[in-house]
């Protein structure tokens, strides 16, 4: 798996984001520049990765 954040940390680059739940279902994504913090989610256990 590749790297993950959880909302609330600093995005470490520019790039488009995808948000997944606990148990992995897409929750959409997000563009974010480098130092912004990942949004919050509706779902508890919920994290980031990176686009390629």
């Amino acid at each position: 798996m590749s790297k993950s954040w959880k909302p609330g940390e600093v995005a470490p680059e520019d790039g488009n984001y995808i948000a997944y739940d606990a148990q992995g279902h897409n929750g959409g994504s997000c563009y974010l520049a480098k130092g912004q913090r990942f949004p919050a989610t509706q779902h508890e256990g919920s994290y980031y990765t990176k686009e390629d």
